[in-house]
């Protein structure tokens, strides 16, 4: 083995080493080091052997020095294996006998894992890292197993699946593949990194017959991602299939088709098998130099360790792949890798004779392309399972890495030390402020400047008193119930006398004021608090004195907040000078991850560096967005959506980003210009199939028109039966009765999976009955609740509508029979049969047991519901886009359709309030807009004005007014009234005059019949996970957002 050969091997190992540790530390939430290594000594090197320890708490803590913690650092530790071909860099060999038993025993694992390494090309902590991703969710193990994971669909119409012009390709999620997507665009729109993948080709000696398993995994692996990338560059699909990727993939994880993969392990993997394909060919091409792997030179970098222990300092280089940060304790990312750079008593590497030990890190290298993962999961000891950590982390579209290179070490020590003395000062400060913001010494504390001048507020007030009788006038009690008792006005001042304690007390107390009925209020009781007594020269001393101490506290806490400021900007612009500026790294992607730690979603936004905006990656999905958006769902905080990666660029470093040129013409090749021979012929010949395809569906309805045709010439007219519009929602085009959609199936599903768990030797009627009354308990509980006005469960499912709305119990019942009887859970044997039990079910109602139009009414009232739900949803939309015509129409059908559900019960629709607010506001705004083209005094402009409110407006007041209850309905009508008769009065134009003339009576009609509408507006095919989603982000985007009438 050649020394670089060497070299090149102990990094792998190292990177795997270091993989190792980073997922016990993610998976078991335990960051001590210690605990770690004694956990993985005690397990003897099995991964998945020593998380069970740490999280059964049988981890064995050493009880040893505080040296030992640093014992990482030291050199001739593994943690830091020092990696390049450097003369002063050394390789450390574990094997030696001079080694403890901690070391012995990691030199053992790798030795181990050498072995294993060289004989199937995988290495232990691979496979490891697999059954601790599936330890990690063991408690959703069962569940997992049994749930199916839905997996996309195409649309039958391929104009549904054809690309627009030039947007992005996405990529189709083929079963949890959604970390494979977010993953796998963020490198693509690397230019550079998609240059690398579409121009590799297989080493030539691995042609005929691969030479080991990995050599076996990876060239297929590579060839699939040539061909993805391929499509992605070229193809006129909207989204391409991943499928054959993705197969190789969760054949080398190991782990069930329905676990979702962890974006951080993926990246691993993936960047671990791009470096051994490239590995391959840099080996095959080197001509006696060093190989150099592109994949190393642009994701890989190098950082020094610098360490004291006990007054002895250590140096020791490390590469690094991702960087991981920890995210809890942190407000923002330069935060984050402060802590992360720095560890233990960091003074200590300042002074030669401290005892203390520390440690700090410091980039010497830096990738092109820095990734870090943020880590965002802990392990809940208590819960025994792991948990997402939703809080708030900041970072910045641009990152400068200045104050953490090893060139910068010594200023950027100097700027920490003075930042500590600000933080200090800053405490100190802060402190002093709350002294005067929270005074007082009991439990309830105010500013000192209102109690202050509530001080001075008291001691101005003039005493006002009055007689008892003054004070209740008209509301006092019939004569003869009140009687007379004199009581001196010392009694407030001497205590009550003897005749005014009760007999029974034997122990004297203080008076208590009854009401006026039961005892006399003294008659010189001042009406609010004022002095008794207090001369004018008192008064005048006490509040020269209380204005004088209010100034002095408002300028004593200005000058404290303005100092906090001062200090807040000066740690700010602490590394703002021009030197600590100079590696500016900027943000090129964020994965994103919502859920909690063992379910949820990824997505990725890409910045386009070409266009300069920022897109979204979401599966089939790619949109354009905002900084403002990725910020919502990002930094956490605000729902359970958070970055979970962030991959850096190197913003000086332009080759990452580039375009190619032809060497010859020098133009900017794009699309399949940029593609290979090979790709571009693969390309081609899937084009061809899809163009196929189109065509196919062209001559398809082609032939269906003309059958329609000449059936319509041979076929006498009949009147056509009533059906759905053809714009109705995707709940209306349903064959089942109970118009069943996707999310009802995975309803079904679950509620069958947790009846197995419940009655695993139950027949299938047992489960069917278990999972029907799981089903109703949770639907129930959805029911009862009372959620914000954004989360409506009615939307969910009929069967919420059904129960809050009182429906009879044989409703409910034969709805949710038919939703376990529906054809959809036919993809499933266990389903299947819980199906066919259902359906014999249905088949055995009697005619009289539930009465079939009362159940048909209940289930079109609910489509009306869900109708007028996506008419008040879209016209909302279009509102808050100032689309106020197109908005118009759909808030008018939304309120009328609210209305009449609304007649029948409180439950059954909307609020009525917030629809009747934007109908008239739209009104309102389109009035304003027609007035002021009326204005404009063009004959075009004037026309489109008067076509907006004859068309629009007119037609609507009558909806307005036909409610004498609703006065701002008829305030807003008088208001567009008004503002058209104000031109009465003025000059114009003759035709404009005739034009006022004409238009006015038809404005002023006080009539409240409704005239002709045009036909309700089409709505778009909604799922149920579409709707509830849209409804919300609407709601929750409303400026005003009234009680939801519920």
């Amino acid at each position: 083995m050649t020394v670089e050969q060497n070299v090149l091997q102990q990094s792998k190992a190292q990177k795997h080493q270091q993989t190792f540790l980073n997922q016990l530390r993610e998976i078991t939430g335990i960051n001590d080091i210690q605990v770690l290594q004694q956990a993985l000594k005690d397990s003897n090197g099995n991964l998945e052997l020593a998380v069970t320890f740490l999280t059964t708490k049988n981890a064995k803590v050493p009880q040893q020095e505080e040296a030992t913690y640093y014992q990482t650092a030291l050199p001739g530790n593994d943690r830091y294996i020092s990696v390049g071909s450097q003369a002063d860099t050394n390789v450390i060999d574990l094997t030696g006998d001079d080694k403890d038993d901690l070391q012995r025993a990691i030199a053992l694992s790798l030795e181990e894992s050498n072995r294993a390494f060289r004989e199937t090309g995988i290495t232990d902590e691979e496979q490891a890292i697999s059954r601790v991703l599936e330890a990690s969710i063991a408690e959703n193990k069962a569940s997992l197993k049994r749930t199916h994971p839905e997996v996309w669909s195409d649309s039958p119409n391929p104009y549904d699946r054809k690309r627009q012009d030039s947007c992005p390709v996405g990529l189709k999620n083929v079963g949890n593949t959604c970390w494979f997507s977010a993953v796998i665009q963020s490198l693509f729109n690397l230019l550079e990194f998609r240059r690398l993948v579409l121009n590799y080709s297989p080493p030539a000696s691995a042609q005929d017959l691969p030479r080991n398993q990995k050599e076996h995994r990876n060239l297929p692996f590579m060839r699939e991602l040539r061909y993805l990338f391929a499509l992605l560059v070229g193809s006129k699909r909207k989204y391409v299939d991943p499928s054959r990727a993705v197969e190789i993939l969760k054949d080398a994880f190991k782990s069930n088709d329905s676990q979702q993969q962890d974006v951080s392990e993926f990246t691993h993997k993936l960047l671990d098998w791009l470096e051994d394909a490239f590995q391959i060919k840099a080996e095959e091409e080197r001509d006696g130099e060093k190989p150099k792997n592109p994949m190393v030179e642009l994701f890989y970098g190098r950082f020094l360790a610098v360490g004291v222990l006990e007054g002895k300092k250590f140096e020791n280089t490390e590469m690094f792949g991702q960087y991981p940060l920890q995210v809890n304790g942190f407000k923002d990312l330069h935060e984050c890798l402060e802590a992360a750079m720095i560890e233990g008593e960091i003074e200590s590497l300042h002074s030669e004779n401290s005892g203390k030990s520390g440690q700090e890190h410091w980039f010497t290298e830096l990738p092109p392309v820095l990734t870090f993962e943020l880590s965002r999961f802990e392990f809940n000891q208590a819960l025994g399972r792991p948990e997402k950590i939703h809080n708030k982390l900041e970072f910045p579209p641009i990152l400068y890495l200045d104050r953490y290179m090893h060139k910068n070490r010594e200023i950027t020590r100097i700027k920490r030390d003075e930042i500590k003395r600000l933080k200090e000062y800053l405490t100190v400060l802060q402190q002093r402020l709350e002294r005067y913001l929270s005074y007082g010494s009991g439990p309830k504390r105010f500013p000192l400047v209102d109690v202050l001048q509530y001080a001075l507020e008291f001691a101005s007030s003039k005493p006002v008193c009055t007689s008892p009788i003054d004070d209740i006038d008209a509301s006092a009690p019939p004569s003869g119930t009140v009687t007379t008792q004199t009581i001196p006005s010392t009694t407030e001042q001497q205590g009550p006398s003897s005749s005014e304690i009760p007999s029974t007390s034997p122990v004297q107390r203080s008076v208590i004021h009854k009401p006026f009925t039961q005892s006399r209020i003294p008659p010189d009781l001042p009406m609010h608090p004022a002095p008794r007594h207090i001369t004018e020269e008192e008064l005048s001393v006490l509040e020269g004195c209380l204005h004088r101490w209010r100034t002095e506290v408002e300028n004593d806490t200005r000058d404290l907040q303005e100092s906090i400021s001062r200090i807040h900007r000066t740690i700010e612009l602490m590394y703002s000078d021009k030197s600590m500026v100079q590696v500016p790294y900027r943000l090129h992607a964020v994965l994103v991850h919502e859920g909690q730690a063992n379910a949820g979603h990824y997505w990725a936004y890409i910045y386009d560096h070409h266009q300069r905006r920022w897109m979204k990656y979401n599966d089939i999905s790619v949109t354009k967005s905002t900084w403002e958006e990725l910020e919502r769902d990002s930094f956490g905080g605000y729902r359970n959506a958070s970055a979970y990666c962030l991959m850096y660029i190197n913003d000086k470093e332009q080759f990452l980003i580039q375009e190619e040129f032809n060497k010859e013409t020098g133009q900017m090749l794009l699309g399949m210009d940029t593609l290979p021979p090979d790709l571009k012929d693969y390309v081609k010949e899937d084009n061809k199939r899809f163009e196929k395809e189109l065509e196919e569906w062209d001559a398809e309805l082609a032939q269906k028109v003309q059958q329609e045709k000449l059936l319509a010439s041979q076929t006498p007219r009949m009147p056509a039966p009533s059906s759905a519009p053809a714009g109705e929602p995707e709940y209306l085009e349903q064959p089942s009765r109970t118009d069943l959609s996707k999310h009802l199936k995975e309803d079904s599903v679950r509620a069958i999976t947790k009846a197995l768990a419940e009655q695993e030797d139950g027949s299938p009627e047992t489960v069917m009955q278990t999972a029907i009354k799981l089903e109703y308990a949770r639907l129930l509980k959805l029911a009862q609740d009372d959620p914000p006005p954004e989360c409506d469960y009615r939307l969910h499912h009929a069967v919420v509508y059904f129960m809050q709305n009182e429906a009879p119990k044989k409703i409910i019942e034969r709805t949710l029979l038919e939703q376990f009887g529906d054809h959809n859970l036919s993809f499933d044997e266990r389903c299947r049969n819980i199906m066919k039990v259902a359906q014999a079910k249905l088949e055995m109602i009697k005619p009289d047991e539930v009465n079939m139009e009362e159940y048909e009414r209940w289930h079109q009232e609910y489509r009306n519901y869900r109708e007028t739900t996506m008419y008040l949803m879209v016209g909302l939309e279009l509102f808050q886009k100032k689309s106020y015509m197109e908005a118009l129409l759909y808030l008018i059908y939304a309120y009328q359709n609210n209305k009449e559900l609304l007649s029948k019960g409180l439950y059954r629709g909307h609020d009525e309030e917030l629809i009747s607010h934007y109908r008239r506001e739209c009104l309102l705004k389109l009035n304003e807009h027609a007035a002021a083209l009326f204005e404009s005094g063009d004959d075009q402009e004037v026309n489109n004005g008067l076509i907006i409110m004859n068309e629009l407006i007119v037609p609507c007041l009558p909806l307005l007014l036909v409610d004498e209850t609703e006065e701002k309905d008829i305030a807003a009508v008088e208001d567009m009234r008004n503002r058209w008769c104000s031109y009465l009065g003025q000059e114009m134009e003759p035709n404009l005059q005739e034009k006022l003339t004409d238009f006015l009576p038809k404005l002023l009609d006080c009539s409240t019949e409704i005239k002709g509408f045009n036909d309700p507006p089409k709505l778009p095919s909604y799922s149920t996970h579409e709707l509830c989603e849209r409804y919300a982000r609407i709601m929750l985007s409303l400026s005003r957002t009234p009680a939801d009438g519920r």
